[in-house]
């Protein structure tokens, strides 16, 4: 098991760190650029979260949590990722059961745009306090002209800045909260003890979903494809479950990823009620 979950963290820590060194760059190179098309358009930075996030896998989550910590994008973004992003289980959406796992896809992009306007004016309206853009301590303009601009950017910005301050926090939260979510999952079996009532299902997709890693959310795709739980349920799930999408956030700020979490929670459990209403 350890093995595994350092291995797995590894991959993880990879990925990140690549995100992380194109989006410093992009952030040196073309701010002023960033600020003017996507920063100051809330609209197309929901669009554009969504948009990743709908993409299968968690590369879309790990690229705007990489933004949302450089400031490039806000609050409101990093919801919509995070509702839209199904995680790795969308590729076994796709593999059992293909129509749904469109029509899920399609959902989560027009809802991962709702959550991102209601979650800015969430904060606007109750003025939440969320963490401040990372920034790098020492840097002034004259630095990059002095110096060549890979040098500079590779000495500030990847070494002192990524590897120095954020890679070793980053391993040591991937690390164990992977190898505790492994352990659990070996210890208890989810599909015995998941009820058949509609409104305990959408409750229970929506708490596992609190798990903040690709795996135990599997469970909801295969009983939907064997016709045991109602469509509800496995788009509460899809909604709420973010994949490993979370843990870089965790590293950044513990306040912004339970923020998040709950926004997270709290929607998909309103529209898997909204859904149960109907009937679905």
């Amino acid at each position: 098991m350890i093995v595994e979950t350092v291995l797995e963290t590894l991959k993880i820590l990879l990925i990140v760190f690549v995100l992380m060194v194109i989006v410093e760059f992009f952030e040196l190179k073309y701010r002023d650029k960033i600020n003017k098309n996507i920063t100051k358009k809330p609209l197309r930075q929901y669009t554009l979260s969504s948009l990743l996030g709908v993409t299968p896998g968690c590369f879309g989550a790990f690229f705007i949590v990489s933004s949302y910590t450089h400031g490039l994008v806000g609050f409101g973004a990093l919801a919509a990722v995070m509702v839209a992003t199904a995680g790795d289980e969308a590729f076994i959406m796709l593999a059992k059961i293909p129509g749904t796992a469109l029509l899920i896809f399609f959902i989560c992009l027009v809802l991962g745009v709702i959550a991102g306007f209601l979650a800015d004016r969430i904060v606007k309206k109750t003025k939440l306090r969320i963490s401040k853009p990372c920034k790098i301590r020492i840097h002034k303009k004259q630095d990059i002209q002095e110096k060549s601009f890979l040098r500079h950017f590779f000495k500030e910005h990847v070494y002192n800045h990524i590897i120095k301050e954020h890679m070793r926090r980053l391993f040591l939260w991937l690390f164990f909260t992977i190898l505790l979510i492994n352990f659990l999952m070996l210890r208890f079996n989810l599909e015995s003890i998941l009820p058949q009532n509609k409104l305990l299902l959408i409750l229970i997709a929506a708490l596992v979903g609190l798990i903040p890693v690709s795996g135990p959310h599997i469970i909801f795709v295969l009983l939907f494809a064997q016709g045991i739980i109602p469509f509800s349920v496995l788009l509460v799930s899809s909604i709420v479950q973010d994949g490993h999408g979370l843990l870089p956030l965790l590293s950044y700020s513990i306040k912004d990823a339970f923020y998040v979490k709950i926004f997270n929670v709290l929607f998909g459990l309103g529209i898997g009620l909204i859904l149960l209403a109907v009937g679905i």
